[in-house]
C-alpha cells in the first residue's frame, strides 16, 4: 500500500547549511575566492566594477571581460534567498565563461525587507536593460536559489524588459531556482519577504507565461533538498506544458552550496550547457 506524504514543516523543507558538512564555511570561502579572482581580473585591466543601473545603493553591476572581442553577456544573479549575501561574493564564478570569450556581469539588488520581492524583479529587469545599453552581442542569464527565481523571471512574458532587450537573451539557465513562490508563505524567513498570496503567485514563474523561443535548462544538485529538486523539476515540467523548450538535469553529488562550483570550470557540463550555440 503506497502512503501519501505531505510536509509540515516548511522551513525545514527549505533549509539547506544544516544538512549540508561544513554549511558554514561556505560563506567565507566564497567571499575570499572572488575577492582574490576580483584582484587578479582588476590588475589586469578586466574588471569593471560597481557600474551603476539605478540610484540606489546596490544597484551597481561588476563587469569581467575576455581577453579580446567579447562574444556575448552572461549575466548572473546571485541568490541568498532575497535577503542576504551581494555581488562581490560570486566574482570567481565568472572564470569559465570568461575561458570561452564571453564577458560576465554580476548585478547587485536592494535586499529584503528593504525591498519585496516584485521590486527585486524590477531591478534585475533594470540592470539587463543596462547591461545590454553596454555590451553588445547576445545574453545568456544564470542565477543561483533566489537568483535561479530572478533569471526565470525574465523569461517570461511580462518580465520588466524591452521587447528588444528580451530577444537578445538566448539562453536562461535557473540554478537550484525557486519557481513556485507559494511554499514559503508558510516559512518563518516570510516575515523578512513579507510575501502575500498575490505576490507570491505574480512573482512565480512557474504561473506566469514563458517565452516559447528562449530555451531554459533548469539545473540543480542531485543532493539538494527535495523541495529544491521538486522545484527545480517542476518550472521545466510546466513550461514545457505551455510550448516552451525546457531540460532538466540533476548534476550527481553536488549540493546547494557547490552546484554552482561549475560556473568556474572552463570544462564542466553547466558552461558548456550555458554557453552552447
Amino acid at each position: 500500500m503506497i502512503s501519501p506524504t505531505r510536509i509540515t514543516d516548511w522551513d525545514d523543507a527549505y533549509s539547506n547549511g544544516a544538512y549540508i558538512p561544513g554549511g558554514d564555511a561556505y560563506p567565507q570561502r566564497w567571499a575570499a575566492q572572488a575577492a582574490a579572482f576580483r584582484a587578479t581580473l582588476t590588475a589586469a585591466g578586466r574588471a569593471d566594477l560597481d557600474r551603476p543601473y539605478g540610484s540606489g545603493a546596490r544597484e551597481r553591476y561588476d563587469l569581467f571581460t575576455p581577453t579580446g572581442a567579447a562574444r556575448g553577456t552572461v549575466v548572473f544573479v546571485h541568490g541568498g534567498y532575497w535577503m542576504a549575501f551581494d555581488k562581490s561574493s560570486w566574482s570567481h564564478l565568472a572564470a569559465g565563461a570568461l575561458a570561452h570569450g564571453w564577458a560576465v556581469a554580476m548585478p547587485g539588488y536592494t535586499l529584503c525587507p528593504d525591498s519585496r520581492i516584485s521590486g527585486i524583479t524590477r531591478q534585475i529587469g533594470q540592470a539587463v536593460e543596462a547591461i545590454a545599453a553596454h555590451c553588445p552581442g547576445p545574453l545568456r542569464l544564470t542565477g543561483h536559489s533566489a537568483g535561479g527565481h530572478l533569471v526565470s523571471r525574465m523569461a517570461c512574458t511580462d518580465a520588466p524588459l524591452r521587447p528588444e532587450t528580451a530577444a537578445r537573451i538566448t539562453r536562461v539557465v535557473s540554478l537550484s531556482g525557486l519557481h513556485d513562490l507559494r511554499p514559503l508563505l508558510a516559512t518563518r524567513m516570510n516575515a523578512t519577504l513579507r510575501l502575500d498570496a498575490a505576490e507570491a503567485a505574480a512573482e512565480s514563474p512557474a504561473l506566469r507565461i514563458p517565452r516559447p523561443d528562449l530555451p531554459v535548462i533548469c539545473w540543480a544538485g542531485a543532493e539538494e533538498r527535495p523541495e529544491f529538486r521538486r522545484q527545480n523539476a517542476l518550472l521545466a515540467s510546466v513550461w514545457q506544458g505551455l510550448g516552451a523548450a525546457t531540460a532538466v538535469v540533476e548534476s550527481p553529488g553536488r549540493h546547494h552550496f557547490d552546484v554552482i562550483d561549475a560556473l568556474a570550470d572552463p570544462d564542466s557540463a553547466l558552461i558548456r550547457t550555458l554557453l552552447a550555440d
